[in-house]
């Protein structure tokens, strides 16, 4: 059986962050956990621990995750 399983490194959270801000679905204010309501729940495990493993809580925010990107709206 073939694993089809995506890899969640911190780069394509951040991605997937992005995009979901620019969308306008999430605010770089929400915190992290905010996200899991767009990632299907049996790959979510795998992005918290990919959080942890780069020191962040599911509680932090979401643009602490993103960093110090500029954003048109601000």
């Amino acid at each position: 059986m073939v694993n089809t399983a995506v890899k969640y490194d911190i780069e394509v959270i951040r991605d997937e962050a992005r995009q979901l801000v620019r969308k306008g679905l999430v605010n770089p204010n929400q915190p992290i956990y905010a996200l899991c309501q767009y990632i299907p729940g049996r790959e979510w495990v795998c992005v918290e621990v990919e959080l942890e493993r780069n020191e962040f809580l599911l509680r932090d925010h979401i643009i602490d995750l993103l960093g110090s990107e500029e954003w048109s709206e601000d």
